[in-house]
């Protein structure tokens, strides 16, 4: 079921939101969370759709905020917030509002989400794009428990995990850190299995990857040895290389959803390593919601030992 409400306000939307729930029959009382997204529309209904099909898992209301920029004078002065409601199977087995800010209200978005928020439940924000450079001083990201950020999506992914460690507060987290969550898991098996003293580490994986960097500083403060990059084609990351005294394990996974495990004196494996859709990735997100002290550990590089990359 789709409601549309042009120049409205949250109290409208609110009324709107258990009318449409009686309609249908649907309670809002198994929603776990509010997830808010801010993005724009270009990026709007990949980022909806992710979050519709996370919500199979935890189910939620998500509230979609999207500022239009003003394109003449008079868009500038005017303020106007218009929604479009889903609930039913339009928005997965929660429900969504989708929130346009028109004007003055676009400065104001934190006023028009809190009275929306799901009453005594847990608050994710999540900027698919144009995250700000401090998400938990953000007014938005303030009223939440759980912040995500995506480097891959800004043009110097790098420079933003930079940022990202002098801004860092308990509750950020990126989903260039989830997409390691497999990888790490393998080398952590693997490292249970070969029983041996790891002396160096390198990481071969396409230029500018902000996961490659992540995995670099987790495996340096974790094994204390020098970690070096790799600049290869990719796509993503490619290849994991741990020197032990025994000889080296490799994870290898040059395209495609399988990966090779080579332990020494071991016969190598076929592993499944896939890459995730962002769906799986935000759904990973939100089974925890406390603070993930390993991201802190990696964004920072606590105790790592860096070599330089190369081509």
């Amino acid at each position: 079921m789709k409601i549309d409400l042009t120049d409205t306000t949250a109290s409208k939307i609110n009324k709107a939101l258990v009318q449409g729930r009686r309609a249908i029959g649907t309670p809002a009382v198994g929603m776990v969370l509010t997830m808010v997204i801010v993005t724009d529309e270009e990026n709007a209904y990949d980022s909806v759709k992710a979050a519709e099909d996370a919500s199979r898992e935890h189910p939620s209301r998500t509230l979609v905020v999207i500022k239009r920029h003003a394109r003449t004078p008079r868009d500038r002065t005017a303020s106007r917030l218009d929604a479009e409601i889903r609930v039913g199977s339009e928005a997965g087995t929660g429900e969504t509002v989708v929130l346009r800010l028109y004007g003055e209200v676009s400065d104001h978005a934190d006023s028009v989400v809190l009275p929306l928020l799901l009453p005594d439940a847990p608050v994710v924000v999540w900027w698919p794009v144009d995250a700000p450079d401090n998400p938990a001083q953000d007014p938005l990201g303030a009223l939440a428990q759980r912040r995500i950020t995506d480097m891959y999506a800004v043009e110097h992914p790098l420079e933003a995990l930079q940022a990202r460690v002098a801004s860092y507060a308990p509750g950020d987290t990126d989903l260039a850190w989830t997409r390691l969550t497999l990888w790490r898991s393998m080398l952590a098996a693997a490292l249970d299995q070969a029983r041996t003293k790891v002396t160096y580490a390198a990481i071969e994986s396409e230029a500018e990857n902000p996961s490659s960097e992540l995995l670099a500083r987790w495996l340096g403060s974790r094994l204390k040895v020098p970690v070096e990059r790799i600049v290869t084609a990719g796509p993503v990351i490619t290849t994991v290389r741990l020197g032990t005294e025994k000889g080296e394990i490799v994870i290898d996974r040059p395209d495609g959803p399988l990966a090779t495990l080579t332990l020494p004196g071991q016969p190598s494996r076929t592993l499944a390593l896939k890459v995730r859709p962002t769906s799986e990735l935000i759904a990973e997100e939100l089974r925890r919601l406390d603070a993930d002290e390993m991201y802190a550990i990696a964004l920072r590089g606590e105790g790592a030992k860096e070599n330089a990359s190369h081509d």
